[in-house]
């Protein structure tokens, strides 16, 4: 049996290959509104979060339960289904949701649904993936409601917090920067919502913009997220272009380690079917953005022998 070194590496070299070879959809212009969709419901985790696989749901048919301080989550069945999910939406309606957070009856919802980052989507893509979403299979699954504590179980108190944090303001192009900047920066903010993530929230569950992407302790359902600035230390700076990439492809750290919980998911459902260029533009934009220096998790020594260490 080769070194665990070795094997890690044969095994990275044998996912990339198949990623690649997987990816040669994603890299031919989409024609229509759904196929083009089909490629944003991917860029957007939609997948990851709207279908509960512990509970063996079926996709887009929600049910996910999302632990929060708060309390439990669940996410809606997104389906066309026209009872349990959105098959009597409008095109307003569902820009309505993702633009304002306002669902079709005038409810609030609550920014466990990050459409403080979708907001930031052209509507062009809203559309487009509306259209993926009405092309699916209609599943009949009711919404299981959300189990949260006072006063947080309040749906009125979204309003308030709309007022203090919501901005629903177009992600304008930074005429400074080149254009693959500035399609990253709309991955990573608008579509891929990595700052909901990946950015420290307030006592009241705000993204702290300040800390931009440095990464958290108390991340979705208790999870440690990464600091992914480029701080040298304690970021990704030490990263290149193709590291982060490969990441993206294969789920492997450049150390060898591979990747478990959210993130794990959001590259299987998600990051790995994106083209080629996106992946790029998105490692190109994380690699601009300011380092901030944050240990998330405390480093530790390697292994007698210099063998990986896992998480």
């Amino acid at each position: 049996m080769p070194p665990r070194g070795v094997t890690i590496a044969l095994i990275g070299a044998s996912l990339l290959a198949g990623a690649f070879l997987s990816r040669t959809a994603a890299d031919e212009p989409p024609t229509s509104p759904a196929e083009r969709g089909a490629y944003i419901v991917r860029a957007a985790g939609c997948i990851a979060c709207h279908t509960d696989k512990k509970g063996g749901g079926k996709e887009l048919a929600g049910g996910r339960a999302m632990v929060t301080p708060y309390g439990t989550f669940y996410t809606p069945n997104i389906t066309p289904d026209p009872e349990t999910g959105i098959g009597k939406w409008s095109d307003e309606d569902f820009v309505k949701a993702l633009s304002e957070g306002v669902s079709p009856a005038g409810d609030h919802y609550y920014p466990a649904f990050p459409y403080s980052s979708y907001a930031r989507m052209t509507r062009a893509d809203m559309l487009d993936l509306k259209a993926f979403l009405f092309a699916q299979a209609p599943i009949a699954r009711p919404n299981t409601p959300h189990d949260l504590i006072f006063p947080f179980s309040l749906r009125i108190a979204n309003w308030p917090w709309k007022l203090l944090f919501f901005s629903n303001r177009p992600l304008d192009p930074d005429p400074k920067a080149a254009p693959e900047i500035n399609r990253g920066r709309y991955l990573v903010d608008a579509l891929g919502h990595c700052g909901e993530c990946h950015t420290p929230r307030n006592i009241l569950g705000a993204v702290d913009n300040e800390d931009y992407l440095s990464g958290t302790k108390s991340g979705p359902e208790g999870e440690l997220v990464p600091n992914i600035t480029p701080d040298v230390e304690t970021g990704i700076g030490n990263w290149s272009v193709k590291d982060i990439v490969f990441l993206f492809r294969t789920g492997f750290r450049p150390d060898g380690n591979d990747l478990q919980g959210g993130m794990r998911e959001a590259i299987d459902d998600g990051l790995k079917y994106l083209s080629q260029a996106d992946l790029e533009a998105i490692a190109a934009y994380l690699k601009s953005i300011p380092p901030i220096h944050y240990q998330v998790r405390a480093p530790r020594p390697p292994k007698a022998g210099g063998d990986f260490n896992f998480d």
